[in-house]
This record gives structure tokens, C-alpha cells and sequence, in this order.
């Protein structure tokens, strides 16, 4: 069995927006309740609850945060606003995000409280962000298939991974959605999610501790666990992007199950048989 080691030894509450880097070689991630965005050995406090980013060169990424998307100069920690993100409703927030082959960026919100209906799928398009999808809960596994053909993602309380078509001039989804994968049912709730090169989707499972693969026909493929139940966005990268890095989350987990699990909160890292694909970047 493959094992899972520690990557960064930082308990974050709520650990989220794992993206490989390209231009820069290292590993960015957030934690959104502790407001802290980790970049290889740097640790930026945030002002605003943050989530997911795309990168825009090698020294700025684009953040989503509670209101806002941020040009975020990872050196200096300087940001600047490039666009609202549902800023006239104060009782939600960014979640998961990813950048798309376009050159566009991909971000859900959701209730402070995770309330039914409260948030939405966003896109960030050459300087225009424009709804996608209405009335989700809790928006999560945005990723793309590297031939640039569709998008999938979740509304994790559903436990449905849905799939649809993008358009080929501009990227904007097409046509009608489709189910993808269905766990209801089961005790698998779909949170992050990341293609490989191959086409293959690897889902972090929230209370369940693992990171799942599953093919273009929605088989599955192979499983990586983690020792940390609440594990929520996976990222490939690393050396021949083989590394399959997990980030979890601590918040919620009651003290015996901490004191039994003591890695709950950390970011790991796995060396796989399957490589990632570079995160395309934002266009601005």
C-alpha cells in the first residue's frame, strides 16, 4: 500500500485550494477559517476568508476570497482587486476553484453556514465574472479534463459529481449537464477533485480519509488514504508531477478523535503511478 507522508506539519482548520505552481515549483494551499495562505516555505495572514487560486505568472496568483477575486503578490503579499465575487451578499464566501484551459477561473461560494441554496458556481472570463450554476450548497471538485472537452464538479451535499460540455471557442459550458458519478447511498461525500493526464479524476472524500480515482466511464481505479478523515482538495505536482498532494482539515473533529489521529489538519503528500497535467493560467 502506498503511504501517505507529511508534507507540512501545520494543522490548518479548514485546508483547501491545494495548486501545484508551475513556473514557481512549489505547493500553495489555504487554510480558509485560519486565513492563512502557505507558498512553499512562506506563510501570508489574509484579511478575508480565502480559499482556491489560479496562477497568473511566476509571482502573482489570483485569489478568491469572501467578496472579492485578488491579484495576490506572493513575494511582497501585496493584493489588489481584480473583480466582486457575489460582494453584495455578505453571508457567503469563496470554496472550491480551479482555473480552466481558457485561461478563465472557475470559483464556487457558499453559506457562511453552509445554508441550502445559498451559493452558486462562478466564472471569472476576461475581466467579466458571470453565474453558471445557481443555488448550489456546498460547490466543490471543479476541475477539467485535459483535452479541454468538459468541466466537472459536485454540490457535495448531493453526493452527485456531475459533467458537461464546454464550449470550444470560449470555454462556457454547453448543452445540459449529466451525471458523472452517484454516491448516494454511501458514506462518500465528493469535495476537491483533480484530473490527471490520462483523463482520470481523482476526488478527496470529506470524513472518509482518501483520495479516489475513477476513469473516463466513471470506474473506479485505485484509492490513496490519508490519515486524517476530513480530507478535501488533492493537487498533482512534484517531480514528473507524480505527487498527489491532499489537504485536510481539522475543524469540527472532536478532541478523542484528535488525540487518535494526530496528523488531522496536515497537508500530505503521496507519490503515485499516475501523473498530473500544469494548471493552466489566468488570463487577466
Amino acid at each position: 500500500m502506498t503511504t501517505a507522508r507529511v508534507h507540512d506539519q501545520t494543522v490548518c482548520l479548514l485546508g483547501e485550494g491545494a495548486l501545484w505552481h508551475p513556473e514557481r515549483g512549489e505547493l500553495l494551499w489555504f487554510d480558509i477559517l485560519g486565513r492563512m495562505l502557505f507558498a512553499g516555505e512562506r506563510r501570508h495572514r489574509l484579511t478575508e476568508l480565502s480559499s482556491a487560486a489560479g496562477w497568473i505568472d511566476r509571482d502573482t496568483i489570483l485569489v478568491a476570497q469572501k467578496g472579492a477575486l485578488v491579484r495576490f503578490h506572493l513575494d511582497s503579499g501585496r493584493s489588489e482587486t481584480v473583480a466582486g465575487l457575489d460582494e453584495a451578499n455578505p453571508a457567503v464566501r469563496s470554496n472550491d476553484g480551479r482555473a480552466d484551459p481558457w485561461g478563465g477561473f472557475w470559483i464556487g461560494t457558499m453559506g457562511l453556514k453552509a445554508e441550502p441554496e445559498a451559493g452558486a458556481i462562478w466564472r471569472y472570463y476576461r475581466g467579466e465574472v458571470r453565474q453558471l450554476v445557481p443555488k448550489v450548497q456546498i460547490p466543490n471538485a471543479i476541475c477539467f479534463d485535459p483535452s479541454g472537452t468538459h468541466v466537472v464538479y459536485t454540490d457535495t451535499e448531493t453526493q452527485i459529481v456531475w459533467c458537461q460540455r464546454l464550449a470550444e471557442a470560449d470555454g462556457f459550458p454547453t448543452g445540459e449537464r449529466e451525471m458523472f458519478l452517484d454516491f448516494r447511498g454511501t458514506d462518500l461525500n465528493p469535495d476537491g477533485a483533480v484530473f490527471d493526464a490520462e483523463g482520470n479524476v481523482w476526488i478527496a472524500f470529506w470524513g472518509s480519509g482518501k483520495v479516489a480515482g475513477y476513469g473516463r466511464d466513471g470506474q473506479p481505479l485505485e484509492e490513496f488514504a490519508v490519515p486524517a478523515k476530513q480530507s478535501t482538495c488533492p493537487a498533482f505536482g512534484g517531480e514528473g508531477m507524480s505527487t498527489l498532494f491532499v489537504t485536510t482539515a481539522a475543524a469540527g473533529i472532536p478532541q478523542s478523535d484528535l488525540a487518535a489521529m494526530p496528523e488531522i489538519g496536515r497537508t500530505f503528500a503521496i507519490e503515485t503511478g499516475h501523473k498530473g497535467i500544469p494548471e493552466p493560467k489566468v488570463i487577466l
